[in-house]
Formats: C-alpha cells, structure tokens, sequence
C-alpha cells in the first residue's frame, strides 16, 4: 500500500509548535490517539520505548518515531512540519524540523518494514526535503511525499 494511501492532506500539519522531543512525542500520542482507538499513555510508552532503542532521527532534519500496537485496526501516519528545529539526537546532530509518525498494528506485521522503507526513500532527495519545508499547504506536502514514491 503507497504512502499516499495512508497519508493523506488531512494528516499533514504545518508550523506545529514544540517545546523539544519529549513534548513533540506527547503531542502525536495525544493527537492520534482517538484515530488509533488506543489510550494516549499507550502510545507515547510505545514511541518512548522505541526512541531508548536509538533515535528515530533520519538526519537531515528528518524524523521518523514510529512503533507496532496491539489493538490498533489499520495503520496511523502523521506528517509534521515543526514552527522551530527541536534537538533529537540525530547522528548528523542536525535538529529536526520534519517528522512522519507511523503507527503500526502489531497484529498485521506485513507492510510495517516496507512503509518505513518507503518513507526514507520519499525523503532521500535533498530537493524534496527542501520543497516540504516550503509547502504552504498540505496537499503541496501530501503531492511531493505521493511523487517520491515513484
């Protein structure tokens, strides 16, 4: 399944403002949580888990937070653009200001890898990168991550 079909314009926010990491990861768990059908406390466990394994920073000023749940019944996927670059612990030690949340069901593990893979190749192209943090709408974002796939 494209990217296009589980990110869609309606799931693109720009300028969302931030405080660093942390408070970038208790807003996503907040903000999809009713979508997920999961408690908010759940999800941000799950992304805090993930992020101790090693960060979900891509480089570039891209991340990626992303994690499997039980009890979820079809994929969530979130694309950000932050207001300002918050440190997160990137190996290029570049802040971050581009983020795609991905939430995964536990129970439907085809797909996960390859929607990870998808999205990092979506944004290896530096003139991608540059056109999304110039977007001013969501569906410029929504189009240019659509065109990536090709």
């Amino acid at each position: 399944m494209p990217i296009a079909e589980k990110l869609t314009a309606r799931d693109v926010i720009l300028d969302f403002p931030t405080d660093g990491k942390r408070d970038l990861l208790q807003a996503l768990a907040a903000a999809v949580a009713p979508e997920a059908g999961l408690p908010e406390i759940e999800i941000l466990d799950a992304l805090t888990a993930r992020e101790r394994l090693g960060s979900t920073a891509l480089g570039r000023g891209v991340a990626l937070p992303h994690a499997r749940l039980s009890g979820m019944d079809r994929p969530v996927m979130r694309f950000l653009r932050l207001r300002r670059p918050i440190g997160y612990e990137a190996r290029d030690e570049e802040p971050v200001d581009l983020v795609i949340l991905v939430l995964w069901p536990e129970a439907e593990a085809e797909g996960f890898l390859p929607t990870l893979s998808e999205v990092c190749r979506s944004l290896r192209d530096p003139q991608v990168l540059r056109r999304l943090r110039a977007s001013a709408t969501p569906e410029e974002v929504a189009t240019l991550l659509r065109a990536g796939e090709a």
